[in-house]
């Protein structure tokens, strides 16, 4: 018995159906030109299927215990049981089903799919008529303005389901716009222009004495004063430093903050930064710590995982060749910090930044970040996944707070003097 469906109709379909409930919820209106279509909400709402009857259901088509069915067996499954189906929402089922590009669904996606926890999708993919439901694809669509194409592009660069990508494409509209990433781009640069001019220099800035003066930067010395293991990430020791940074940060970041919206990603900036100075104050004691490079990286990583792992399903152009160049920014800047953290220092004892914090930043992105970035429809208070990755990066960070507290007593590191 499939139940957990909102009864729902659309005027573009109702020729040769039944007509829908008086209490439907929701219900399509519109007028007679078909200009204005308006969403009515109801209360009415049947009950949710338990767990284990979708679990049931689920496995008896899929009598491998894959984990997967078919759509062909999913499409099966509509039509054994399309008596008890609203017309509508069956149609739109199989279009849903039609457009996996995997050509397969997963218990979770199965579960989403019948329990109505896709709504907004369906809602919206009846409100759009025929287009959606015929499954055709959204690089078919013609006549698009600048911004409309923007939106379609950055849905192919980020999302690998043809259904999410529709859904995104038909509920973008720039508000609010994506300015958290652009916000901390813009001081970044602001930052490094002020220290430039103070230090008449602007490549290899660490090579002034004064570069770790500033009370930005995280120095071992200083590790007390809480804020420096953030705001860290807005100073750069020169502007090839802050070119690559800045590049990752605007051709991954923006995408994704469009996609995702400015907390999600926000998070996964910050906890990236963070753990990029925890990391850095745990396995290289002695070193200074400057960059927003551990925010950037656990961005690009996750962006990049999730690609790898939706590879069929990722339909952004030239994706290898993309995916080869964030690789080779990556390893350049990466090599760039190695190489300057084992250069001699300007200034002896005190060593050049350190490069491990581009390490913490990807730890971040390939765990907490790819479960952030996996489902950008799902809640992530519902996601299991994202508590027990959010949970281990408290704890790491709390043993790495412990580790300030008392291990550079403990162990009598010698620490460079204070700048």
């Amino acid at each position: 018995m499939l139940c957990g469906f909102m009864e729902t109709s659309s005027p573009r379909m109702a020729a040769g159906t039944r007509e829908p409930p008086v209490n439907s919820s929701p219900a399509v209106a519109a007028n007679a030109e078909g200009e204005e279509i308006e969403v009515l909400e109801s209360t009415d709402v049947l009950p949710v299927a338990p767990e284990d009857q979708w679990k049931s259901m689920f496995d008896k088509y899929d009598p491998e215990n894959s984990g997967f069915i078919s759509t062909e067996r999913f499409r099966d499954l509509l039509a054994a049981h399309s008596s008890e189906l609203d017309p509508h929402k069956l149609e739109v089922l199989l279009a849903l089903a039609n457009g996996n590009a995997d050509g397969k669904i997963c218990y979770q996606d199965f579960v989403n799919l019948m329990s109505n926890k896709r709504s907004n999708s369906f809602r919206r993919a009846i409100l759009q008529g025929s287009r959606q439901l015929k499954g055709c694809s959204l690089r078919d669509e013609v006549g698009l303005g600048l911004s409309q194409r923007l939106v379609r592009h950055v849905a192919y660069e980020t999302l690998p389901r043809e259904v999410d990508r529709k859904w995104y494409f038909d509920s973008y509209t720039y508000c609010p716009p994506p300015l958290l990433i652009l916000a901390i781009t813009i001081a970044e640069v602001a930052v490094f222009m002020y220290y430039g001019f103070q230090l008449d220099r602007f490549v290899l800035q660490v090579s002034s004495p004064s570069f770790l003066k500033s009370p930005l930067p995280y120095h071992p010395q200083l590790r007390a004063q809480a804020w420096r293991y953030l705001s860290y990430s807005f100073m750069h020791t020169g502007i090839e430093h802050l070119s690559l940074n800045m590049a990752m940060l605007l051709l991954v970041g923006v995408p994704l903050e469009m996609v995702h919206g400015a907390l999600r990603i926000g998070l996964v900036y910050v906890c990236g930064v963070l753990a990029g100075s925890l990391a850095v104050s745990v396995t290289d004691m002695t070193a200074p710590v400057v960059g927003s490079s551990g925010g950037v990286y656990a961005l690009v990583s996750a962006h990049l995982a999730n690609v790898v792992m939706n590879w069929s399903g990722m339909k952004c152009q030239f994706k290898l060749f993309r995916m080869a160049m964030a690789l080779v920014c990556m390893s350049v800047e990466f090599g760039r910090a190695v190489w300057l953290r084992f250069y001699p220092p300007a200034f002896p004892p005190c060593p050049n930044p350190s490069f491990v914090a581009h390490l913490g930043g990807v730890v971040v992105g390939l765990t907490l970040g790819v479960v952030v970035l996996q489902n950008y429809e799902q809640r992530l208070q519902e996601q299991s996944l994202f508590w027990i990755f959010f949970c281990v990066y408290t704890l790491f960070v709390l043993c790495a707070v412990f580790w300030n507290v008392f291990a550079y007593s403990l162990l009598d590191v010698r620490l460079p003097p204070s700048p």
